[in-house]
């Protein structure tokens, strides 16, 4: 048989396996980045849903970010809940596709520039985790922002939270179809770059 192949074969069709986030991948509080009534928490929390407009419920997030002040903490131990603020924080949605996160306001880690949560997401039916950004919304806009000023304003609309009346931050992923959630690629030394989903 001979070591050369007559032409290139076609790449295998990619599948998923699981989504096995209920094994060993949430933990006690991963949600909870600060304590109850610490002074400045917000809450960030909302829906996820499929191109259908189903909700997922066996979906994972993962919230980075700056601390108030716009530093980026530097510790390891992000698992352990002690009262030291790490920046990191993880939540499987419910059955209804929801999820939440007790943590502080980021600030922004460049004068003049909105600040945000980088948001990773795993779910059923992707082969690999997605990256975006959810904005605080006040001062999230072109002026502040490369990424939002490189977005239409209905692509630019979908990283930007809403802050409720009780001064809770509401951020809702759609992973396609409409109002489909602004995704990232990151190239190695290269920055974010818009990637769509459904693209």
């Amino acid at each position: 048989m001979s070591d050369v192949l007559p032409q290139p074969l076609p790449p295998t069709p990619g599948q998923t396996v699981g989504p096995f986030f209920g094994f060993a991948l949430p933990y006690e509080r991963g949600n909870e980045l600060v304590e109850a009534g610490t002074p400045g928490a917000v809450r960030l929390h909302g829906t996820v849903r499929d191109g259908a407009g189903d909700p997922v419920p066996d979906a994972m997030l993962e919230i980075w970010q700056a601390d108030p002040a716009g530093g980026v903490p530097a510790r390891s131990g992000s698992l352990l809940r002690d009262g030291t603020f790490t920046g990191w924080g993880r939540a499987e949605t419910d059955r209804e596709g929801g999820y939440w996160f007790r943590t502080l306001t980021p600030g922004a880690t460049e004068a003049g520039r909105a600040p945000f949560f980088h948001v990773t997401l795993f779910a059923r039916g992707l082969q690999t985790r997605l990256f975006t950004r959810a904005y605080l919304p006040e001062g999230a806009g072109p002026a502040t922002d490369p990424l939002l000023a490189s977005l239409d304003a209905r692509d630019r609309a979908t990283l930007v939270t809403v802050r409720e009346p009780d001064g809770s931050l509401r951020w809702d992923v759609r992973l396609q179809g409409e109002g489909e959630t602004v995704f990232l690629t990151y190239d190695e030394g290269a920055g974010a770059g818009r990637d769509g989903v459904g693209a």
